[in-house]
Order: C-alpha cells, then sequence, then structure tokens
C-alpha cells in the first residue's frame, strides 16, 4: 500500500531558505512496525509519525525516528508536527512524545516548543574557535559512537552561534539543524542564544534555569511523497 508523506523543512530562514527535511506520517495510515523501515526508507534524518487528533483536541501523540533509530525526543520533529497541526486547521497546545509532555506556542510565524534539556541526547560538545575551523571540521574525523555538536560565537553579546552536529550512530552523518542540540547548547552556555548550524538554518531559543528551553523556528512544505 503506498504511503504519503507530506515533506517540511523546518528551522529555515526568515526567506524560507534552508532548514532541515522532515518527514511528516499520518500514524493510522501505517502499521506501528513498518515505521523504522518508512523512516530508513526516506533518509531523512528524522520522520515523525502523528496520531491526528479529533478537531478541538489540544493534544497530539506523535513517535520519532530517525533512518536508525526512535527518539524519545527531537526538536525539528516537534516544532515541524505543530505547524503541520496547524496547516491542518489543528493547532495543538502540547505534543506527547515518549519522553513526556512538549508544550507548543504559536508566534507569527514562529512555530515554539517548550522541553527539559535532559530529555535530549547526549552531545559531545566542541568548542571551536572560529568560523573557518567549524567549517573546515570533518565528520569522518569525529568517533561514531557519540553525537558530536560543534560550535562558536559570531556575536557573543548577542548570543549568537554558528554551529554543526554529527552523528553517525543515528544513521545521520551531519544534520543541517537540531532541535535537541540547540536545548543542549543553550542549557549548556546558560543564556538564550540564535543558533546557525549547517548552510544557514535558524533557530531561536530561550534558556531557563528550571531546566527547561523554548526552541522556535520557521517552517516550510516541500510538498507530498509517496512511498509505495
Amino acid at each position: 500500500m503506498a504511503i504519503d508523506v507530506d515533506v517540511l523543512r523546518v528551522f529555515t530562514d526568515p526567506d524560507g531558505n534552508h532548514g532541515n527535511p522532515l518527514g511528516v506520517v499520518d500514524a493510522a495510515t501505517v502499521d506501528p512496525g513498518d515505521r523504522q523501515r518508512i523512516a530508513h526508507e526516506l533518509g531523512y534524518s528524522e520522520t515523525i509519525f502523528i496520531d491526528v487528533p479529533e478537531s478541538g483536541a489540544t493534544s497530539a501523540h506523535v513517535r520519532i525516528f530517525t533512518p536508525a533509530t526512535e527518539l524519545p525526543f527531537a526538536g525539528h520533529p516537534t516544532v515541524g508536527a505543530a505547524w503541520w497541526l496547524r496547516d491542518k486547521g489543528l493547532a495543538v497546545h502540547t505534543l506527547q512524545v515518549p519522553a513526556g509532555i512538549v508544550q507548543v506556542a504559536y508566534e507569527d510565524d514562529l512555530v515554539v516548543v517548550r522541553a527539559r534539556s535532559d530529555w535530549a541526547p547526549e552531545f559531545a560538545i566542541h568548542d571551536v574557535e572560529s568560523t573557518d575551523e567549524l567549517a573546515a571540521a570533518d565528520p569522518s574525523d569525529y568517533a561514531d559512537d557519540a553525537h558530536h555538536y560543534l560550535w562558536t560565537w559570531t556575536d557573543r553579546e548577542a548570543g549568537h552561534i554558528r554551529a554543526r552536529m554529527f552523528a553517525t550512530d543515528l544513521g545521520v552523518p551531519e544534520d543541517e539543524a537540531t532541535g535537541a542540540a540547540a536545548v543542549r547548547i543553550t542549557d549548556y552556555l546558560s543564556r538564550d542564544l540564535t543558533i546557525v548550524q549547517g548552510r544557514g538554518s535558524v533557530i531561536h531559543t530561550v534558556w531557563s534555569p528550571e531546566g527547561w528551553v523554548r526552541v522556535a523556528g520557521r517552517v516550510v512544505s516541500d510538498g507530498n511523497r509517496r512511498l509505495d
């Protein structure tokens, strides 16, 4: 049976450029045992399966898969799912993921999720001296048994950083924009950030000393894809 997949780009810049591709699937259309296979075949860094709620509901259950494994929480899929639901007239206040309850808000063209920093995977955080050194980094030089987050300041006073993320163990040699890593680096630096990751994707975060981090970004649709 053919499976319809909506393809989004999450964490675009203000002009709708860049962003991390995300596959979105109505969970009712696939067998739960096929989710990992579908995520692998699609090849995006993550694919999210949404239990579409009834009209008027304020929450939705979602499950997130990389090409290699399921994740208890991830940032760009939850931002994308919240946008997708609003686009269908089903804007929600929360998303329920295996890690816990993700709060959702919509602020003009930004979609905001709020999650705990300890829901995100552990990252080996590498403080890099310059954007030139960051650009020259080779994913193959980093051990494939960990997630690696490389970052450097572009404007320390304003809280602007440039970043890259490598996660070969998740089947993602380099991720274009990583919400969970944004959560971790925000907690690590204990301050609000504007993060430019990959080719030019943009993530906005707000830090809380209570362990919560708000992650915000823009989303655009790249249409539909069908798997046979």
